[in-house]
């Protein structure tokens, strides 16, 4: 049996905590990724009511496992150097697009480093709340390559394009309160309030209208892939689907009573 390097805690408030564990900086091999992917896949089959992960107090996750990447010779023959980088990248995708496929809030908690893949791993969930002394960036060009999880992709659609391409281009790093500034992350706390920060956010989230949050986070993720009108006719189409439900129904009696925000949940 392989080594566990990823655990899921589900809690009694709903919140998932999904934990990396692969000492000595939750580099990320095939086999975290190949957990990580299998933890995630479970979590869409059977969601909770919100997701965070941690990568511990010293660090979220340093990338890529560099070892793997080189197994193959990279400077070598270019052939088995490719195949080895079409591997890892799929795996990267496998996983980080399991994660992103989630139908909930889905947090990264973020100690101490996030880099390369690391920070391509928290820019597949949907929120990040970082510690004050953390840092972030894609060095990958310091390899002499390029982001093959997602950075690319997933950057720019959150930080605006000149912003990523800036990032990418010269793989510097960014401390917390520069990746604030430009909406890379939404929160920096005290290093050690970065998980109870996060599970308490998901906790919040968790006790909210479920079925709305998943059909909003999917109208947000999709709607970025097509045209504006496409975009506007599946925001319709999730409109009429949540109206049905029981969350709505108590919703809108609770307003019609107490007025906005007293409302309880069931997630149905």
């Amino acid at each position: 049996m392989p080594e566990p390097f990823v655990s899921v805690e589900r809690q009694p408030d709903g919140v998932a905590l999904v934990r990396l564990d692969r000492p000595k900086a939750n580099a990320l091999s095939a086999a975290v990724l190949d957990q990580l992917h299998d933890a995630a896949t479970a979590l869409q089959a059977d969601p909770p009511g919100a997701v965070v992960l941690w990568g511990g107090r010293r660090i979220f996750a340093a990338g890529a496992d560099i070892v793997e990447l080189g197994a193959s010779g990279a400077g070598g023959a270019g052939g088995a150097s490719g195949a080895r980088g079409a591997t890892i990248g799929a795996d990267f995708a496998r996983a980080l697009g399991a994660l992103a496929g989630i139908p909930r809030a889905t947090i990264a908690a973020l100690n101490g480093y996030a880099l390369g893949g690391g920070l391509e791993l928290a820019l597949a969930c949907d929120f990040r709340v970082a510690a004050e002394d953390a840092r972030f960036g894609l060095p990958e060009v310091l390899l002499g390559v390029i982001p093959g999880g997602g950075g690319t992709q997933r950057l720019p659609r959150l930080i605006g394009p000149s912003r990523a391409k800036e990032l990418i281009l010269t793989g510097r790093q960014v401390r917390a309160d520069e990746a604030f500034r430009m909406g890379l992350v939404n929160r920096v706390v005290a290093p050690d309030d970065v998980l109870a920060t996060a599970l308490a956010w998901g906790a919040e989230l968790a006790a909210g209208p479920l079925v709305a949050h998943a059909l909003a986070k999917s109208a947000v993720d999709r709607g970025l892939e097509v045209t504006l009108a496409e975009g506007l006719v599946m925001e319709q189409e999730a409109f009429e689907a949540v109206v049905g439900t029981e969350d709505a129904a108590r919703g809108i009696a609770s307003f019609n009573e107490h007025g906005p925000g007293r409302a309880t949940f069931v997630g149905r």
